[in-house]
């Protein structure tokens, strides 16, 4: 199961090896290619991709020992790799009384020396440890301990992330202090060069990431914010503006960390998801209750779920009746009752009432397993928006760049002005050259809305769907089993000279052998009102016309009209009746003899309790138009329609009709989403603008085959999502104007001389912070 903390996904494709890696580290996109680049030019590995939004990496390699070397080698680059599961065989810590990287090299030292520990690696950013050993964890402990440290294996009782690090002195503190002293000392009689001494510290403290950063960027060929940053201070410490240069460097580091704290918490949008699920299940085994990790757990095995807990994986009900809220997985915002043979999901809880539930997918394919799966891929996929403004970078920074190299130079080459001013110029314009705002303007607020979205039920496969959903104009859905029900019911009962619970007793008799979807509405609604059945023979179906048998030895029929027609039932008094519920969408049972008519049942499909709220919710939202699309006669479509509240309808459509319907609506010149059940409306789905599946934690099709799915059976987030997706739309273009904004204000201000170095750094930082911080509003979004 794909995690953000502790798992991998190692596949082997032609030969080659591919593993997953979280990195940290990266201040913006251009980090990422960095590391690309980097990678790239190791033997044996085949290809990497960075996923900037997620924090993930992926490589391909050619043998183990390329996968082994990927930790080492982004370390060089200036960023940690935290292989998202230990390889085979080995096993994984958490280390407390971690200060600094130096202590992670302590404890690594330390357990080399033991002739039983045959790898190990630590890893500073997580506080995480990976030890391949042939002693047992005790002794590992113990070792780790020796060297001053706490120690403990991560199992699924301690998998949650640790809670945020308390203030601590980092170079970005204490490159401020220094920083601070020296500013203040300018102002006493001690000579210039102590100040400056204070300034050069305070560079050198804050600014050996970024420079080191900035080296391995260099070395690759990538023109990344630490390299323009690093030329930035080096410049102003060259031209004697030892102020500015440590002014720089204390923003930059100051900025980035407080970006990354930001941006951590985007990425880390779907963790309370992966927190859902209890790591332990209670099972019967023998008539005892054995407690077991999930991960421990086959299928076909019981849980025993008591009120209040959790359900530790998906499973049908054997035993036992509960309401389960089933929020977390589907966004339903009332309980659901549960069951002999209801399936229940993995993550959801049972509320009241025990359940033993039989288990069917093991934790790896747990529904929730695949939502997390499928909205990590989600928040990889890049949006027009984005790959747009990516483009526009990988333009215009390399131009910015040129240009302020010119501005240094030529000016002063030709005597228009002297050097120190216009390096100074070119200095702030190559601050001024890094996108960061940018850049980081789409994807970050495609992440908080595709978590902000999967918290409640809606899965969004990605940023082109997600930009898609903001710009819908009409709605059509299909009419069974979205707009209604899907289960037809008994809506009338008449018995004219008769008394209608007889009348229901002997439907019932004749329907309870049959599995058709009337018969099984007929029998439900005499089992509701606990009208039994009588003794019955000579049971028999009549093909498209109904069924018969025999009581207290008369012989009834319960059928269409044709079926009285045939037989020559005189019906003059019911034909008005018939008529009426026909024209109003009925299906009808009538019930009698071969002498006359005793009675009649209207079936009919009903509207869900959700839909009419739904469908005006999506009209308040402001959507165009709300079409339905139906397979019945043009009376029961137009019953259906008036209900639900929808605009207008398509009735009497076969599969390939639906798609023809779709494209009218295209032809018209609106921008569509088609909303079924993700099976039978696929071609349909499929010719959308875009398509969006409901009922999916029930099927796994669903899951797969449309662009948005709807986790519940119902319509109730569907309004969510568009409003959701209209805000995330607005917010990126918030972002790159207020990004583009202010990079052309700073490029105006260099020139007349009235933006300083600092000035620049904080344009540059404080605009990425904002529209971090813009973005992060999706993910509390209602």
């Amino acid at each position: 199961m794909p995690s953000s903390s502790c798992c991998e996904s190692s596949v082997k494709q032609s030969g080659a090896e591919t593993v997953e890696f979280k990195i940290h580290g990266m201040d913006c996109p251009s980090c990422a290619a960095t590391i690309e680049k980097g990678l790239l030019k190791t033997e044996g590995i085949e290809s990497v991709k960075v996923h900037y939004g997620t924090g993930k990496m992926t490589v391909s390699t050619g043998s183990s020992e390329a996968h082994n070397q990927v930790p080492s080698q982004v370390k060089k680059l200036g960023f940690e790799a935290e292989s998202l599961q230990a390889p085979e065989g080995h096993e994984t810590y958490r280390i407390e009384g971690m200060d600094c990287g130096s202590c992670a090299s302590t404890i690594e030292k330390h357990l080399r020396k033991n002739p039983k520990v045959k790898e190990v690696r630590v890893n500073f950013s997580t506080g995480k440890m990976q030890v391949e050993h042939v002693t047992d964890s005790k002794e590992i402990i113990k070792e780790v301990g020796r060297a001053g440290f706490g120690a403990s294996v991560e199992n699924t009782e301690n998998m949650q992330e640790p809670s945020t690090r308390p203030f601590v002195f980092s170079a970005t503190t204490i490159s401020g202090v220094l920083l601070a002293i020296g500013f203040l000392v300018s102002f006493t009689a001690l000579p210039l060069a102590v100040v400056t001494a204070f300034y050069a510290i305070s560079i050198i403290v804050g600014g050996w990431k970024p420079a080191r950063s900035a080296f391995y960027a260099v070395k690759s060929r990538s023109l990344d914010m630490n390299v323009l940053m690093a030329s930035a201070a080096i410049g102003a410490a060259l031209i004697g503006e030892w102020f500015e240069g440590a002014m720089v460097v204390w923003l930059f580091a100051l900025g980035n960390s407080l970006q990354n704290r930001s941006i951590e918490r985007t990425r880390d949008s779907i963790r309370s998801l992966i927190n859902l699920t209890p790591k332990e299940a209670t099972l019967i085994e023998n008539g005892q209750q054995v407690r077991k990790v999930v991960e421990k757990v086959s299928v076909g095995e019981i849980m025993l779920v008591k009120p209040g807990e959790k359900i530790p994986l998906d499973g049908d009900v054997v035993n036992g009746t509960s309401s389960v809220n089933q929020a977390p997985i589907t966004g339903e915002s009332l309980p659901v009752d549960k069951q002999s043979g209801d399936s229940v999901y993995a993550g959801t809880v049972n509320e009241s009432g025990s359940l033993e539930v039989k288990v069917t997918k093991v934790v790896k394919d747990t529904t929730i397993a695949k939502i997390i799966h499928l909205v990590e891929e989600a928040q990889e996929k890049k949006a027009p928006t984005q790959a747009f403004v990516d483009r526009f970078a990988n333009v215009y920074t390399p131009i910015v760049f040129s240009l302020a190299l010119l501005v240094m130079i030529a000016p002063p080459l030709v005597g228009f002005g002297s050097w120190g001013e216009w390096l100074y110029k070119g200095l702030a314009l190559l601050v001024v050259a890094c996108p960061c705002a940018l850049v980081i303007s789409t994807p970050v607020a495609i992440v908080s809305a595709i978590g902000n979205a999967a918290k409640h039920g809606v899965l969004i496969k990605g940023g082109t769907f997600l930009e898609k959903a903001g710009v819908i104009q009409a709605i059509a859905f299909d009419k069974t089993g979205t707009l209604t029900e899907g289960k037809p019911r008994v809506s009338q009962v008449k018995a004219k000279q008769y008394d209608a619970g007889k009348l229901i007793s002997i439907a019932r008799t004749i329907e309870e052998h049959s599995t058709h979807p009337i018969a099984l509405a007929v029998t439900s609604y005499a089992e509701e009102r606990e009208i039994a059945p009588q003794a019955g023979e000579d049971f028999a179906a009549l093909p498209g016309k109904g069924a018969t048998a025999s009581i207290s030895g008369i012989q009834y029929f319960a059928g269409n009209p044709k079926l009285f027609d045939e037989m020559d039932v005189a019906m003059d008094d019911w034909q008005e009746d018939i008529k009426l519920l026909q024209e109003s969408g009925h299906t009808l049972i009538l019930v009698g003899t071969r002498q006359e008519v005793l009675g009649l049942l209207s079936v009919a499909d009903t509207i869900r309790d959700i839909t009419v709220q739904s469908i005006q919710s999506l009209k308040a939202v402001g959507l165009k138009e709300m079409v339905m699309l139906t397979g019945d006669n043009d009376g029961t479509a137009k019953k259906v329609s008036a209900e639900a509240g929808v605009d207008r309808y398509f009735a009497e459509l076969l599969p390939e009709d639906k798609v023809e319907a779709v494209k009218t609506l295209q032809r018209e010149g609106k921008q569509v989403a088609m909303v079924g059940d993700g099976i039978n409306d696929a071609p349909a789905l499929a010719t959308a603008d875009l398509g969006i599946a409901m009922g999916g934690a029930g099927t796994d099709t669903a899951m797969e085959t449309a662009d948005i799915v709807l986790m519940a059976d119902n319509l109730e987030k569907l309004p969510h999502t568009i409003r959701l997706s209209r805000k995330a739309l607005n917010i990126i273009k918030q972002n790159v104007w207020f990004s583009l904004l202010t990079k052309v204000a700073a490029l105006l201000l260099i020139f007349p001389g009235f933006l300083t170095l600092w000035m620049a750094v904080i344009s540059d930082t404080g605009a990425a912070l904002v529209v971090i911080l813009n973005s992060m509003r999706l993910m509390k979004q209602q």
